[in-house]
Order: structure tokens, then C-alpha cells, then sequence
């Protein structure tokens, strides 16, 4: 029973710390963790041992050199990524872009997105790896392909980067504009990653102050005055001043500068604009094929403020909807006419644009024109695939009929149009012909616009974006401008000169509140569906609030940061303490060791230091065991000896050794030796047999050397030692007569 209970016990707690193991130390544990690490690193999969490297020795010289250039490809690859997803709200027009090039319909914006996302995390990956490496000590080697497509990274950025610098300069007032909407919100997130970053940092510095601190313990002083001017301790400084004071100074200015005072959204809610008003840009193109009549209805049941759309000249002077330069990418060109497809639609005539579908497109096409589209009705997608191209009339009456703006683009007919030269008085007359008011009429066109304030003085003159001055001149109260021009102090000196604004184009929430926040009249939007449901600007704070989460946060960090200080420093403080009562404790143990040597020297159980030492050891003694004996204890009321007095003593312990050398070494102050266990079968010394000659008893005044003590294993930490009565030599039989012999039985001689 007993041999039962021993046997399941052990399986019982087994299985018990089976259970109590959480399962993710089942699957992972550190050497998977620091392999999968080195893998992704350097790819090598196959590790037998971890290279460790010294202080200041994190890798070699060529991988310092291209560590740089792993931190440029980063910050480049992040910053066109931040730059793309901040003109999120022209990815439309992008496509249009590459599909005027192309001739192909696809979501480039999302795709170039996602490349250089992943960019940006493939840098952000080998970042993030090599600082897990360097925390667990292990030399950075980089494989020479992750170099190559280090190398390959920076040159696509700069090839992105000389684009955006040469052809596209206005993709930066675009990053501005979003600085203003999210500069509460980068500013109060910068703290808490300077919280995040704090704790790296302090284990850093204080690991640098701790290895000072260790540095200066064992500097002697003529080291320290002959490194007085460069030496380890001011390389230690000067790196924590490097790391540490950059990182205090950014975060004095994060807790001083309130990064909202450049928000046009942190204000008060009295001082808040009316809602801006919608004008459908082609209708509602996200509901309906853009300027159809669907798409303008879509964007009327929506609460549309006015219609906007784009007007060309058929061949037979009839005025019509359209924007592109020819008819591929919004009709059925290529299944009617392949051939044609890229003529002017101005060289059409209108009998043959009417007959042209201008809604299966946006509705049967596997890729819609907006990405992430909702999906359409039925009713819808069959309403949209029968839309025809529409004229310019219907627009107007519908208009009229709805008491709706209208807006629109007037572009010329080709060179050889019979009404090149005529086609805005054409246009006009049109326009009076169809009884709309004259006041719903925004006309926009800056081409011969007196003969239009003499022709239609109903009309209401709209400019492009030119100088206060020029427009009060010209009596023009109303402009159509871009949204990236809203950046420069947000168009204050027009609204000041009473000048209404108009943006184009606006599809973003973010960027629709900072026209709300900026008091901008009306934008111009793709997606009216999704802007018309706003009640009140999105990122909007008043500044009271903005000043409470600001103080709070600062609080809040600084302590949490002076906490992670801390923390580093008793854990620091914690191990030099540890290493220095080890120190302690090892010169304490080499002060015993040169003790207990020289005690045994004095007794003439070892040769004296000074005296040299056989190179080859003698016949009785076994090369590779130690010749020191255990440690004696002398009795308190006995001196050791001089070596003098006692001139037999060396001799007659090298006798007891065996030529075996069975010898046990010399016991080290703390090991703590049990005493021998009796068993059965133990050997005792035989009793001097009859006949057998007694040692010589000595006369008086003849100094008796004392007797070699029994090997006793006795602990070294009392420092009283005991000479035990002297053994006859004849007593100590050789360990091979010992087993040889009879065992005689016990008796006095």
C-alpha cells in the first residue's frame, strides 16, 4: 500500500500543475519566442545558441551603418500612408485619373493604399523585432534581403515623394487642413505615447545609471585619474543626456502647448455656423448614375440646397449632361459604336446620344464607382440601368419645379463645332427659353460674363477664387473654390468682405465639419446621403472641456511617468545591491580560503607558498585528485605547533594516502558535510595481533610528535581547531590489506 501511495502521489501533482498551467506555456515559451524573433530577423530559423553581445556592442559595424536607413524607409513609408489616407476624400477622382490613362475602371486608390500600408508595417515589422532582439540581448544581424528591400522601400517613397513634390503640391494643404480637425486629438494621444515610450526609456537610463554606478565600485582611483578626461563614466553621461533630454523637452512642450488652439473646431457652441447647405455634385452619384435624372432626384429627396452638373453641345446645338471627354466610362459606347468611343461627344449628334444607355454602368458593373457603395434596391438597379443621357431642359425644369440651385461647368465643343465660337450665347438663350427663374441660375463660367450680366441680370454671378478686391469691382458676391484653399486662415478676409463660399469638393465627414466649424455657406458633395444625417460637427469640443482633458491628461501622465522612473530604479537599485553583497561574500569566502591555507601551511600539511612546487606528481598520488586534506579542528585549550616541532607529521600523513589517492578535497566554509551513516558491513580497524612490536615509548623530555588526526569532515566556520591523540603507523593498515586480511576478533594485545 504504501509503494501505491508513493507512486500516484507524484502523478497527482503532475497532473495538478498541468492544470494550473496556463495553456499558451503549453504551445509557446521563450526559446519559440526569441527563434521566431531571430527568424523573421536574420532568417536564421536554426538556432543552437543565442550570441549575446556586450555593452556598446549590439552588432557589427556595417549593421550601425544600416540601421538608419531602416529608420528612413519607416518614417518615409508612414508619412506617405498618413499623406494618402488624409486625401481619402478624392480617391474617386484618383481613379477617374489612371482611368482617363487606363481606359480600366478599378479601386487604384485602395490598392495603392494597401501597398503602402504594407510598406509601412514591413518597416514597422523589422523595427519592432529589433528592439525585442536588443532587450533580450542578442546581436542584431539583418538578412541581406530584408537590406535589399530596405534599400527598395526608400527608392519607391522617393519616387512617391517627387510626384507629390512636382505634380501634386496640394496634397500637403490637404495634411494641413486634417492637422487642424485632429490637433486635440494628436495632441492628447502624444501624451499617452509618451507614456507608452517612457517605460523603454527608463529602463534604459536607469540600466546606464546602474552600469555607472557598478563602473565607479570598481574603478580604482588611479584608474579614475587616468581617465579623468574620457573615460567609460562621461560616455555614460553624455548618452543619457542624449536620450533623455530630447525626450523631456518634447514632452515640456506637450504639456504646455495646447495644440487646439489651431482647431477651428474648439469653440463655443453659441459660436457655432448654421449646418452648411448641399449642392449635389452630378446629382447624388453614390444613389443614382451621375447627371441622370435619377441621380439629381436622389439628391432633391436628400435635401439638396442646389443641383451642380457639367453641360456640352451636341453636334446639332442641343445642350446635355456630361462631364468625361468622351462617352466610354458612363454609356454604352463600346457595345453600340467600338470604333467611336473616344470622339468628342460634341461631334454626336443628339439622335444618336439619346439612343445611348447611360445606367447600366453604375448598376450591372462588378465594380461600382465609389468604393464601399451600398448595395442598390431592385427597384433602383432597374430604374438606373434604363437612364438615358439627359438635356440640359430637364435639369431646368426640374429645378423649377423643386426650387433648386442650379450649378454648372460649361465646357466648349471640339475645334471643328459649328458653334465654337458661339456656344455661350447658345447656352444662355437656352437657358431663358426654358422659363426657369433667374435667380435660381448660378452661373459660373467666367468667359464672357458681361455680355451674360447684360443678356440674364437675373442671374447670379459666380467666380472662380481671385482677389477680394477684383470681386468687389466686378459686384461678385458668391465663389466656387477648392477645399484645399480653405487652409489659408480659412478664407477669413472674403467672409469678412461678405463674399458666400462655396467648396468643392467636400465628401468627408472630417473635412465637412471643418467647413461647419469654419462657417463655409454651402459644399458641393458626392456624398450627400451620408453628410445630410450630421447634426452637429464630428471632433467638436468646446474649449472647456478641451482644457479639462488637457490638464487631466497632463497629470495623469506625469505621474504614471514618475511611477515607470521609479519602478526602473528600485528594480536597478534591487540588483546592485545583490551584486555587491555577492562581491561581498566572494572576498569573504577568498579571505577564509587564505586562512585556511595558511593554517595548513603552518602545520606543515601543505608547501609553502614560497617553496616551488613539483611539476610531476608523485608515485602514491593520483594526478587528478586534489592533495588539499579536510579541515582540522584544533581543540581550544592546544595551540597548533610551529612546523619545526613537528617533523613527522607531513611524513606520516603522506604514508596514509593510498596510491590511489582516495582523498577527499577540501570542504569550502558554506558546503555542509554530513557525518559518515554506520551500515552493515563496515570494515573496522583489526586489533594489534600477539607478537606484534609496540611503538617505542619515549623518554622524557623527548617532544612526541602528535599523531596525523582521523579524516573527520568538520565544518571550517568555528575557528577553534582540536589535535586528536596520535595513531601507531602500524595501527593504519594499506586499503588492500584491509580487504585482504581476516577479520580478527576484538582483544587487547
Amino acid at each position: 500500500m504504501p509503494m501505491k501511495a508513493n507512486k500516484t502521489e507524484p502523478q497527482s501533482q503532475t497532473r495538478k500543475q498541468k492544470k494550473d498551467t496556463p495553456w499558451i506555456l503549453h504551445i509557446f515559451n521563450h526559446i519559440c519566442f526569441v527563434t521566431t524573433i531571430i527568424g523573421c530577423y536574420s532568417c536564421h530559423w536554426k538556432i543552437k545558441q543565442e550570441k549575446k553581445f556586450k555593452h556598446g556592442q549590439c552588432c557589427s559595424l556595417r549593421e550601425r551603418l544600416f540601421y538608419p536607413c531602416l529608420v528612413i524607409s519607416f518614417c518615409m513609408s508612414v508619412l506617405l500612408v498618413f499623406v494618402w489616407v488624409e486625401s481619402s476624400n478624392e480617391y474617386n477622382g484618383f481613379d477617374w485619373v489612371i482611368f482617363i490613362g487606363t481606359g480600366l475602371w478599378f479601386f487604384w486608390s485602395i490598392v495603392l493604399l494597401s501597398f503602402l500600408g504594407i510598406l509601412a508595417a514591413y518597416t514597422s515589422l523589422l523595427l519592432v523585432l529589433g528592439f525585442l532582439l536588443l532587450w533580450e540581448g542578442i546581436e542584431l544581424y539583418l538578412h541581406w534581403c530584408h537590406k535589399i528591400l530596405i534599400l527598395l522601400v526608400i527608392v519607391i517613397c522617393s519616387f512617391f515623394f517627387w510626384i507629390l513634390f512636382t505634380y501634386w503640391k496640394d496634397r500637403w494643404l490637404t495634411v494641413g487642413l486634417s492637422l487642424q480637425v485632429f490637433a486635440p486629438y494628436i495632441h492628447l494621444s502624444s501624451i499617452a505615447m509618451m507614456v507608452i515610450l517612457s517605460w523603454p526609456l527608463a529602463f534604459y537610463l536607469i540600466h546606464l545609471e546602474g552600469e555607472a554606478r557598478i563602473r565607479r565600485y570598481q574603478m580604482t582611483c588611479n584608474e579614475r585619474k587616468r581617465n579623468k578626461r574620457c573615460n567609460v563614466l562621461t560616455k555614460l553621461r553624455a548618452l543619457q543626456v542624449a536620450i533623455g533630454l530630447p525626450f523631456f523637452l518634447i514632452l515640456l512642450c506637450l504639456y504646455l502647448l495646447p495644440l487646439g488652439n489651431f482647431s477651428a473646431c474648439v469653440q463655443e457652441k453659441n459660436k457655432l455656423a448654421p449646418k452648411p447647405y448641399f449642392f449635389g455634385h452630378r446629382g447624388a452619384p453614390m444613389l443614382g448614375p451621375e447627371n441622370t435624372i435619377m441621380s439629381f432626384e436622389k439628391a432633391v429627396e436628400h435635401g439638396a440646397y442646389g443641383l451642380e452638373s457639367d453641360v456640352h453641345i451636341s453636334y446639332d446645338h442641343v445642350p446635355f449632361l456630361m462631364h468625361d471627354s468622351d462617352l466610354r466610362r458612363t454609356t454604352n459606347i463600346k457595345e453600340v459604336l467600338p470604333n467611336a468611343s473616344l470622339t468628342h461627344p460634341s461631334l454626336f449628334d443628339w439622335d444618336f446620344l439619346s439612343t445611348l444607355n447611360a445606367g447600366k454602368w453604375f448598376s450591372h458593373a462588378p465594380i461600382k464607382p465609389f468604393f464601399g457603395m451600398k448595395p442598390l434596391s431592385e427597384a433602383d438597379r432597374e430604374r438606373a440601368g434604363n437612364q438615358k443621357i439627359p438635356k440640359l431642359t430637364e435639369l431646368l425644369e426640374l429645378a423649377q419645379k423643386e426650387k433648386k440651385f442650379v450649378i454648372f461647368d460649361l465646357y466648349g465643343p471640339a475645334p471643328n463645332h459649328s458653334l465654337r465660337a458661339l456656344y455661350v450665347h447658345h447656352v444662355v438663350s437656352t437657358i431663358l427659353d426654358s422659363q426657369i427663374e433667374q435667380r435660381l441660375i448660378f452661373w459660373l463660367p467666367g468667359f464672357e460674363r458681361e455680355y451674360v450680366k447684360k443678356k440674364a441680370p437675373g442671374f447670379q454671378q459666380v467666380s472662380r477664387l481671385h482677389s477680394v478686391e477684383r470681386l468687389t469691382k466686378e459686384n461678385i458676391t458668391r465663389i466656387n473654390v477648392d477645399y484645399k484653399n480653405l487652409f489659408y486662415n480659412g478664407m477669413r478676409e472674403y467672409r469678412a468682405a461678405n463674399i458666400s463660399i462655396n467648396l468643392y469638393l467636400v465628401n468627408e465627414p472630417w473635412l465637412f465639419s471643418l467647413a461647419w466649424c469654419s462657417r463655409i455657406p454651402s459644399v458641393t458633395t458626392d456624398n450627400i446621403q451620408v453628410l445630410n444625417e450630421m447634426t452637429q460637427p464630428s471632433y467638436f469640443m468646446t474649449p472647456k472641456y478641451y482644457l479639462f482633458v488637457w490638464i487631466l491628461m497632463d497629470i495623469l501622465s506625469a505621474i504614471f511617468i514618475v511611477a515607470i522612473f521609479y519602478f526602473h530604479w528600485w528594480k536597478e537599485s534591487k540588483k546592485e545591491k545583490l551584486l555587491k553583497s555577492t562581491s561581498i561574500h566572494t572576498d569573504i569566502q577568498e579571505t577564509a580560503s587564505n586562512m585556511e591555507k595558511g593554517s595548513l601551511e603552518t602545520l606543515g600539511l601543505l608547501p609553502s607558498s614560497s617553496q616551488p612546487r613539483s611539476k610531476e606528481p608523485s608515485a602514491t598520488q593520483a594526478p587528478s585528485v586534489s592533495q588539499q586534506p579536510p579541515g582540522r579542528k584544533l581543540s581550544h585549550h592546544q595551540d597548533p605547533p610551529k612546523r619545526n616541532m613537528l617533523p613527522g607529521v607531513a611524513k606520516n600523513i603522506r604514508s596514509q594516502v593510498s596510491p590511489k589517492g582516495n582523498v577527499k578535497p577540501p570542504v569550502s566554509p558554506k558546503e555542509k558535510i554530513k557525518p559518515p551513516v554506520s551500515t552493515k558491513g563496515d570494515i573496522k580497524p583489526p586489533a594489534p595481533l600477539k607478537g606484534e612490536v609496540k611503538p617505542p615509548v619515549h623518554p622524557k623530555g623527548v617532544i612526541k610528535p602528535p599523531a596525523p588526526p582521523k579524516m573527520e569532515a568538520r565544518p571550517l566556520a568555528s575557528p577553534k581547531r582540536e589535535v586528536r591523540a596520535p595513531v601507531p603507523l602500524k595501527a593504519v593498515p594499506s586499503p588492500e590489506g584491509r580487504f585482504n586480511r581476516q577479520r580478527p576478533t576484538r582483544g587487547r594485545s
